[in-house]
């Protein structure tokens, strides 16, 4: 089979993987320890490579990694999570939006497209509807240009309000980056790691330490490692589902 098919399970095989994929998730906790064993580079590489199969926005894909492993880095990465003990674990991945590399992403698409020749409408839409749709112009000045006569036009028609502003663009990018961690998330559990994703960072500092586009927006650091013994603090909680789904 080529790895571009799509492969559905059949019926006889859904029920056995529906419940591999609740064992996964259920399993995976915030680990808040960790061991000092190293995690491989060829597990990291796996499961960044599954992570960049998460849905994203028009298949940009607005997101990098740096993977942490040197001791150093590490040392000052744990100042700037505020000494948590998870940013103690012996790989930290800083996963990062990027808003700023749409342009460069459409014409990478229709070089890398996987078939002899690029269908008509795909070309279009990279090379027209898409800059056009991500394009903010100088000072966002398009932005505001574009947000006026959405105003307008969308009186008659329902259209694609966002994103029209620098700041609709992050938070563009911050969606699909958080999709990519999700996945990313699950491959260190599939492979009998945990994580741990950090939101309690000082982004000046981290920007001190690492190289970060100016553009980029640090969506967490993701702490990697085995699982120690006192890493899961408190019982998992969860609110009854009644309370937060409407079934229409």
């Amino acid at each position: 089979m080529s790895p571009d098919t799509v492969s559905l399970c059949p019926p006889s095989t859904a029920p056995a993987s529906a419940a591999a994929l609740r064992a996964l998730i259920e399993s995976r906790r915030a680990m808040r320890r960790f061991t000092d064993e190293p995690v491989p580079d060829e597990v990291l590489r796996d499961c960044l490579e599954l992570a960049v199969l998460a849905p994203n926005s028009c298949n940009l894909q607005p997101w990098s990694f740096q993977v942490i492993r040197q001791p150093a880095l590490l040392e000052r990465l744990h100042t700037v999570c505020m000494g948590q003990h998870a940013a103690k674990a012996p790989v930290l991945i800083a996963v990062l939006a990027r808003p700023d590399t749409w342009r460069e992403a459409c014409a990478q698409i229709l070089r890398d497209w996987p078939e002899a020749e690029v269908p008509a409408p795909v070309r279009h839409f990279y090379r027209k509807t898409a800059p056009f749709q991500y394009n903010q112009g100088p000072l966002g000045l398009l932005g505001w240009l574009k947000r006026q006569l959405i105003r307008l036009v969308g009186w008659r028609r329902a259209l694609m309000r966002s994103p029209n502003s620098h700041a609709q663009m992050r938070t563009w990018a911050v969606k699909s980056t958080a999709l990519a961690a999700q996945n990313l998330m699950l491959a260190v559990q599939s492979h009998g790691y945990a994580s741990c994703p950090l939101e309690g960072f000082d982004e000046v500092r981290l920007r001190q330490v690492l190289d970060i586009p100016r553009q980029a927006v640090p969506v967490m650091l993701l702490a990697v490692g085995r699982a120690h013994e006192r890493g899961i603090y408190n019982p998992r909680l969860r609110f009854a589902l009644e309370q937060q789904v409407t079934w229409l």
